[in-house]
């Protein structure tokens, strides 16, 4: 009657073909490109997410990423373990400073809002790009608006990238915007993998047309062992880990148990995406 699925679980018409007791599908998560909504709609299926739980840990883990590439802490970890630290020199490790740069944020949804109210106690100057203009953020937390991506692609110092994967954000960042990008540059993604074109990233950070990068998120995932995007000193990789706090992970988890007891009893669902699909309608 009920599944519950994590964003490697596929739910696509074939499963849909042969579930016909299902009456939804919970995701404990936010985004929701493994979950074809419309064909849950057609098979009268429930379907729902977890927002407005997760927002405030990954903002908080988008700033360790940020700060691990910029200042080498994960590169400095690595040299200690490999035994290569033999004597107080700084002169390997310098990187760059955070506080009193240009942040430009691609989608300003409640995680983009999240890092951009942490990017204020930083001194930075946020800059954004959304499909949805917010005003009242902007008058809030002193952001910036840019009609396009690319203004916000060169003119920042760090971009960070808070998008749903779609048709549309596939891609997002491929070999034309990082070359938009300035050489002292870093790229940040905490979103999913596929936003950013893997290949031209590889090349962009071999060639130095931008300084760094940090991801939470791979395309695909998990990620090989023989990737060559492992082979660079200046990447930092975490293993799609940006809400996982005990607290985050016990609310997404009450608010996923909430929607599958709201669409069993009929009652209402805290966050279900497509209502029309009732089958009780």
């Amino acid at each position: 009657d009920a599944i519950i699925t994590e964003i490697t679980d596929l739910v696509d018409k074939e499963l849909l073909d042969k579930a016909p007791r299902l009456k939804v599908v919970a995701n404990r998560a936010v985004g929701m490109d493994n979950i074809d909504i419309d064909e849950a709609t057609k098979h009268g299926v429930l379907v729902s997410n977890t927002p407005g739980v997760l927002h405030e840990s990954c903002a908080d883990f988008t700033f360790g990423l940020m700060l691990s590439v910029a200042r080498n802490i994960t590169y400095g970890d690595r040299q200690i373990h490999a035994g290569e630290w033999k004597m107080f020199d700084q002169i390997p490790y310098l990187g760059t400073d955070v506080h009193g740069t240009t942040l430009g944020i691609v989608g300003m949804g409640l995680i983009g809002t999240a890092v951009a109210r942490r990017a204020r106690a930083f001194d930075m100057k946020v800059l954004y790009f959304s499909r949805t203009r917010r005003p009242e953020v902007e008058d809030q937390l002193g952001v910036e608006w840019k009609p396009d991506l690319d203004s916000v692609l060169s003119e920042s110092d760090f971009v960070s990238l808070h998008v749903p994967l779609t048709a549309e954000t596939e891609h997002i960042i491929g070999a034309r915007e990082l070359d938009l990008m300035q050489p002292h540059a870093f790229l940040i993604n905490t979103t999913r993998g596929p936003t950013i074109d893997a290949g031209a990233l590889y090349q962009a950070l071999k060639a130095g047309t931008i300084k760094g990068a940090a991801l939470d998120v791979t395309d695909p995932e998990p990620i090989p062992i023989d990737d060559p995007l492992l082979t660079l000193p200046n990447l930092v990789i975490s293993p799609h880990i940006a809400s996982a706090s005990s607290s985050t992970v016990k609310k997404m988890g009450m608010l996923t148990a909430q929607n599958v007891i709201g669409a069993l009893s009929g009652t209402q669902m805290p966050s279900c995406l497509n209502p029309e699909a009732s089958k009780g309608a």
